[in-house]
C-alpha cells in the first residue's frame, strides 16, 4: 500500500522555546517498497514514523496511506483505524505474559471479535514467519534481545496491516545480532510484501 506525505510539520514545546521537529516534509512510499528514513539523532526521523502511525498528531501537511488521508488540517485518524503495524525501538513487549499472548494482543482488541481457533491460528503463522513458533508458551522475560526483538515483529505483523513502521528495531542490539537481523527482516518482508518504512541512524 501507498503512503504519501506532503509538507508534514511539526513542532514541540521545549524548556528554551517551540523546537521545530518537522519543517515540510515530502516523501512517498510505493507499494511493497522498503523505505528507509536515514539521519542522525534528533532530526525528526521518529517524530516522522509517530506521526504516519497516528501517534502525533502534525501541525501540518498530510499524510495519505492508500488512497485515504490519514492526518491533514481537517481529518485525523486514530492509530487503530489506521492499517500499519509498528515495532518500537524498545520493542514494548509486555513481560507478564508468554510470547503466544504478547503476540495475541492485538487481535484479541480487534473489532469485530475473533473466534480462539482464529486468533491461535493467526499467532502460529505470525511466529513462523519469524522462526519462533517453538517458543509459543515461554515467558518473556526469558528471551533474549534478538528474541523479543523477533516477537514485537510477529505482533506487528498479526493483524496483517498493509504498512510496517520500523523504529531503530535493532538498536539495542549487539552488531553481529544486528547485522544478522537486519538481513532477516529485509528478507520477511519481501517475502510477505509489506511496504515498510525502517527508521535508523545506523
Amino acid at each position: 500500500m501507498r503512503v504519501k506525505v506532503s509538507g508534514l510539520a511539526k513542532s514541540f514545546e521545549a524548556m528554551d522555546g517551540r523546537v521545530n521537529a518537522l519543517q515540510g516534509v515530502d516523501f512517498e512510499v510505493t507499494p511493497g517498497e522498503f523505505y528507509t528514513l536515514l539521519g542522525p539523532s534528533g532530526c525528526g526521523k521518529s517524530t516522522t514514523l509517530r506521526c504516519i502511525a497516528g501517534l502525533e498528531r502534525p501541525d501540518g501537511g498530510e499524510i495519505a496511506i492508500g488512497d485515504k488521508v490519514v492526518a491533514s488540517a481537517t481529518t485525523f485518524v486514530p492509530p487503530n483505524e489506521r492499517p500499519i503495524g509498528m515495532v518500537f525501538q524498545s520493542y514494548a513487549i509486555w513481560p507478564h505474559m508468554s510470547v503466544f499472548k504478547n503476540v495475541a494482543f492485538p487481535l484479541k482488541q480487534a473489532r469485530p471479535k475473533l473466534a480462539k481457533s482464529q486468533i491461535s491460528e493467526r499467532v502460529m503463522e505470525a511466529l513462523a514467519l519469524v522462526q519462533m513458533e517453538g517458543l509459543a508458551d515461554r515467558p518473556a522475560p526469558y528471551l533474549s534481545g534478538g528474541q523479543q526483538q523477533r516477537v514485537a515483529l510477529a505482533r506487528a505483523l498479526v493483524s496483517k496491516p498493509q504498512v510496517l513502521l520500523l523504529d531503530e528495531p535493532l538498536s539495542n542490539l549487539d552488531a553481529k545480532l544486528r547485522e544478522e537481523l537486519r538481513v532477516e527482516i529485509k528478507e520477511l518482508v519481501r517475502r510477505v510484501g509489506i511496504t515498510t518504512l525502517y527508521v535508523t541512524h545506523d
